[in-house]
């Protein structure tokens, strides 16, 4: 249900994308990433599937929560896009959108009319999105994956140890791709209040992991020296920035200022600690790491995690309780501000999610629909193109939409 009565979301009324139409027909998680974003800030979001439904409804494993999460605040149009008519509907669709996404290969479209080239003739203000493995080059044509891309994009080295590449577990590339996409979009969307024509915006997986994996290319540019996997040697540029034992748990501790480090040291080692001419810089600190860290390693130890964290937090610094991502359901900050939509599925489990990291005056961006059960706004939408309750029923009969 919407969540227009919690005064920790925006109404309806001012989502500052309402009355803006989206068609999406993508899949996995760029192109969902990409369509939920504008859902959430209030488009209206018609999600193209098959007629069985986005196979990301069936994934295990690592993928069970795709569908899930990238999927609220959206309209289903389960349809078969191999037939004349489903064609046909689909790009009556298209026609009337603000905004196409999709994120399937390269010209795949072009045979369905529904590439950018065939639909802005007689669409001229669409802005359509292309979510792809890669940007323009050699390696355009190329098909990729987020692991794909962490692998050849030098991010599952650095985060990787001893030799072996570790991708990072998050699909980040996929979830920061999308959202690159619509940082794009809305910069067309911005150019079209002028020029009253739409863009063809273009993100790619490989260039994502190249501006996340920047700052060790310049650290290596800068250095002559390859940095480390951090799984194997950690280089932090602050002495103290570390995961220290506590008494019950672990803490991630961070202190990069020197005031930071005077008031740590005074509070949790001497005097004479912060007045160490061997540690009155943050260089110093980082240079002396070998035994500074091992040393403050033993005070903490001695305490428990939440009286520990009190203490920080009181401090000034920066800290935080080690976790599994499961334990953010039960956190404070989050159920308190908002921070979690709980979604609830077509068969009826709940699967929660992060809302939109982002807040307009305070409030944040909430639910106004679950994930959508397959084809679940089929006959309306087609209704709204004006087809006939019999049209309609005939589709269905013939297997070229679902309900």
């Amino acid at each position: 249900m919407p969540l227009t009565s919690d005064p920790r979301f925006l109404e309806n009324a001012d989502l500052p994308l309402k009355g803006l139409k989206v068609l999406e027909l993508s899949h996995m998680i760029m192109g969902p990433v990409a369509g939920l974003i504008l859902a959430d800030l209030g488009a209206e979001v018609v999600k193209v599937e098959p007629v069985q439904g986005d196979r990301t409804r069936q994934l295990k494993g690592a993928g069970t929560g795709f569908f899930s999460v990238f999927n609220r605040n959206k309209q289903s149009l389960a349809i078969d896009l191999k037939t004349t008519q489903g064609k046909d509907i689909v790009r009556k669709l298209a026609l009337k959108a603000d905004f196409f996404v999709e994120n399937f290969k390269d010209d795949s479209l072009k045979s369905l009319g529904l590439d950018y080239e065939s639909l802005k003739n007689e669409n001229p203000r669409l802005i359509y999105l292309s979510l792809k493995g890669f940007g323009s080059g050699p390696y355009k044509q190329r098909t990729a994956l987020d692991e794909v891309v962490q692998m050849m994009g030098g991010m599952a080295h650095i985060n990787g140890g001893n030799g072996t590449p570790q991708r990072v577990a998050p699909s980040a590339n996929d979830i920061l791709g999308g959202t690159f996409a619509v940082v794009g979009a809305l910069a067309a969307l911005n150019d079209r209040h002028t020029s009253g024509k739409g863009k063809h915006v273009r993100a790619g997986l490989f260039e994502t992991n190249l501006l996340m994996v920047s700052q060790f290319i310049a650290q290596y540019q800068l250095t002559g020296t390859p940095p480390p996997p951090m799984a194997a040697e950690r280089k932090p540029a602050w002495g103290i920035y570390d995961i220290f034992e506590t008494a019950d748990n672990r803490v991630f501790v961070a202190v990069v200022s020197d005031v930071q480090w005077r008031n740590f040291a005074k509070e949790f080692l001497s005097s004479e600690w912060a007045q160490d001419p061997r540690l009155q810089t943050a260089n110093d600190r980082q240079a002396n790491r070998s035994w500074l860290v091992p040393a403050v390693a033993e005070v903490l130890k001695t305490w428990k995690t939440e009286p520990l964290c009190a203490k920080l937090e009181a401090l000034g610094l920066s800290f935080g309780p080690i976790r599994q991502p499961h334990d953010l359901l039960e956190d404070v900050h989050l159920k308190e501000g908002g921070g979690l939509l709980h979604n609830v599925m077509p068969n009826g489990q709940t699967a929660s999610a992060g809302a939109l990291p982002i807040e307009f005056d305070g409030r944040k961006f909430g639910k106004r629909s679950d994930p959508p059960a397959i084809g679940a706004s089929t006959e309306a939408i087609l209704q709204g193109l004006g087809l006939s309750q019999e049209a309609i029923a005939q589709l269905h009969q013939a297997g070229i939409v679902a309900n």
